[in-house]
This record gives C-alpha cells, sequence and structure tokens, in this order.
C-alpha cells in the first residue's frame, strides 16, 4: 500500500510538473505570437502612413507608446526602420521621427504564360511596398523548373535582400505539386520545395487566374466585400476563371475553383478546344460559361478577357446568358484590358502578404 502511494505522488508531481512546462510554454508562445502582432502593426502603420512619431504610431495602431517604443527601437537595430530628423519642436522636447525602409527587403515575382503556342516568362523584382525596382520578358523555347529556377538565381544573385518569390502559372498547384497546367513540361514538379530548399525563401505559387482577378478585385478599391469572377478565353488553351467570393480568392477543396473547361458542355475536351476556335460555337461556350457561373455564385461583375474576347460579342454573350438566367441576376459584363498589368498586381500583393505576419481571427456563425 505504501508502495502504492508512492508511486501515485510521484506521477502527480510528474503531471504537474508537465503541466508546469506546459503553461510556461504555452505564454511564451502566445507573448512570441502577440509581439509578432504588435511588429506587424507598426509595420503596416509605417508602410501606409510614410512617416510617423511614437504617439502617431501609437494612435494608428491602438498599442501603447512605450510599446511602440521598444518594437522600433527593435526594428532600427535590423534596419527596417529608419529614423529621421527629430520633429519640429513646440516648445517641448522635439518628437523623434520613423520610417520604413522600403528597401530593407525585396520579392521576385515570375509567372509563366504560353500563348499562340509561345511560351514566355515575365518577372518583376519589388520592394516591400511593391514598387517596382526591376522588370523583365523572356521569350523561351521550352519553360520548365531550370528555366524557372535559372531566372530566379539570377535575380538573386543581382538583388541580394529579396526574401520571397511568387510564381504565377496557367494551371494549379495541389499538395506542393503542379497537376494542371497548360504548359506540360512544368506538369507533375514539386516547384515550390525545389525553390524553397534551395534559396531558403518563402515561395509560393498561384493560378494565374486568381492572381489576375486578385489583382483586378485590390484596384477596384471597393468599399464593402464584392464577389467577381475573371474569365479568359486564349485561342489554342482552355479558358479558365479568378473567382473572388465577399472579397476573398476562393480555391476550391483542392484549389480547383474557376477549372471551367471542366463543366460538362456535353462535348469532350478535343471538341471543346476545336469549337473554341469556331466563332458560331465560340459564343454558346462563353454564355454556358457565363450562365453556370452566375447560376453557382451569382457575381456582381464578370470580367471577360483573353485574345478571342471582343467588345462587340459582349451583348451577343450576353442576350444568349438571358436564354437561361432571369434579367436581374445577371452579372455586369466588361471586357477587361491590359490583364497582364492584373496578373503581375496580383502575384506582388500575394508574394508581400506571404511575408507578413498574421492571425485571423474568425467569429463562429450562430
Amino acid at each position: 500500500m505504501k508502495h502504492q502511494v508512492i508511486v501515485l505522488i510521484t506521477l502527480l508531481i510528474t503531471i504537474f510538473k508537465s503541466l508546469e512546462v506546459n503553461t510556461i510554454n504555452q505564454i511564451a508562445n502566445n507573448s512570441i505570437r502577440v509581439k509578432k502582432i504588435n511588429q506587424e502593426l507598426i509595420k503596416q502603420a509605417l508602410k501606409s502612413m510614410k512617416e510617423g512619431t511614437k504617439s502617431t504610431i501609437a494612435t494608428a495602431t491602438g498599442l501603447s507608446i512605450a510599446t511602440c517604443g521598444n518594437i522600433l527601437n527593435e526594428l532600427i537595430e535590423t534596419g527596417e526602420v529608419i529614423e529621421t530628423e527629430l520633429e519640429a519642436s513646440n516648445g517641448g522636447r522635439p518628437a523623434r521621427r520613423f520610417i520604413y525602409n522600403v528597401d530593407f527587403s525585396y520579392i521576385a515575382c515570375i509567372y509563366a504564360k504560353i500563348e499562340d503556342g509561345i511560351e514566355s516568362l515575365t518577372y518583376a523584382v519589388a520592394n516591400s511596398v511593391g514598387e517596382r525596382v526591376d522588370h523583365g520578358f523572356l521569350e523561351l523555347e521550352c519553360v520548365d523548373a531550370a528555366a524557372i529556377d535559372h531566372l530566379l538565381g539570377t535575380l538573386i544573385k543581382q538583388y541580394n535582400n529579396i526574401k520571397a518569390v511568387g510564381i504565377g502559372i496557367p494551371g494549379l498547384d495541389h499538395r506542393g505539386v503542379i497537376n494542371i497546367c497548360d504548359i506540360y513540361t512544368l506538369i507533375d514538379v514539386p516547384l515550390e520545395l525545389q525553390l524553397r530548399e534551395k534559396y531558403e525563401i518563402e515561395v509560393t505559387i498561384e493560378n494565374d487566374m486568381n492572381l489576375t482577378v486578385y489583382g483586378f478585385y485590390k484596384q477596384q478599391d471597393y468599399e464593402e466585400d464584392k464577389t467577381i469572377v475573371v474569365v479568359t478565353f486564349i485561342k489554342g488553351t482552355f479558358p479558365g476563371a479568378g473567382i473572388m467570393i465577399d472579397g476573398h480568392i476562393h480555391k476550391g477543396n483542392t484549389r480547383f475553383a474557376g477549372e471551367v473547361s471542366f463543366l460538362p458542355f456535353g462535348i469532350s475536351r478535343e471538341e471543346q478546344i476545336i469549337h473554341m476556335g469556331q466563332t458560331d460555337t465560340f459564343i454558346p461556350l462563353v454564355a454556358h460559361t457565363i450562365s453556370s457561373l452566375t447560376a453557382v455564385i451569382n457575381p456582381e461583375t464578370i470580367a471577360l478577357t483573353g485574345n478571342q474576347i471582343r467588345q462587340v460579342d459582349v451583348p451577343h454573350i450576353y442576350r444568349s446568358c438571358l436564354e437561361v438566367i432571369p434579367e436581374e441576376h445577371m452579372p455586369h459584363l466588361i471586357v477587361l484590358d491590359q490583364p497582364d498589368n492584373h496578373y503581375m498586381n496580383g502575384l506582388i500583393a500575394i508574394t508581400l502578404e506571404s511575408l507578413t505576419y498574421s492571425l485571423q481571427l474568425v467569429e463562429k456563425r450562430r
């Protein structure tokens, strides 16, 4: 009995020590997370206000002046924040002023494209507020992992403060592997893992249409969340769509959302490519696509793009949709000019976001 009591006491002591260690670790982890969130609040505030004092930063972030001062001092030591000339005095001690060092870190953004059988890579290097410091275009015989790797390596060698890379592809990356892509040499390639391990930087790979719709959406500066879609029709390739639902990119369970070429058109994919290239069958297929998207997600706007879309076709597409969709539920149809600008802007925005520390609090719906 005495032995059993000793064993029980020993077990309880072990449990209490374990609980104490876990509690201490949890508190420490929470403190680290809170500090990172506070750092991010201050960095974002400085980026938006261009320059500020501890007082104005505290007002913008809701943090105490003391917390702002401590974090600012740490960011000055790393070079991420720069202290500028003292603010003019009104009789008291002049306030220190701070600006965010936009050149502290850069990002590299590369997107692969195939159009009319021509493969290419378009790239941009941007600072931490999205301003482009370099850009270019390469037409290649073959766009594969080696071509992307070589371009990225060249950019990193030229700009050694690149901290993240964003890759846009005409397809989708599922669980780290590209498994659907118009550029066949990229299929089954674990590109994200390869680049992350080689260059030890943050890597984001995203679908071209998701990036285009995101870039377009952010440019509109909506006052409230909207649901919009961008659909592209490029000769010789299958159509694709980027979807924003209530202000968020909709990727779906396996990132398959937007692959509208897999809609049940009642014809084979080979026939679909042929019909997409013929005027008399093209418009019905486009109308079928728009009607399906309208019935499922009811967007406010659907922007059409690609070298097969003409402004004169829009009224015909709209009338064809009205054969199945009541007019009061029809989205606004527009032709999107310069989609490549939206594509790169979306890629820059998402790549910058990969470098930020955020904690999303989700309120449960009743």
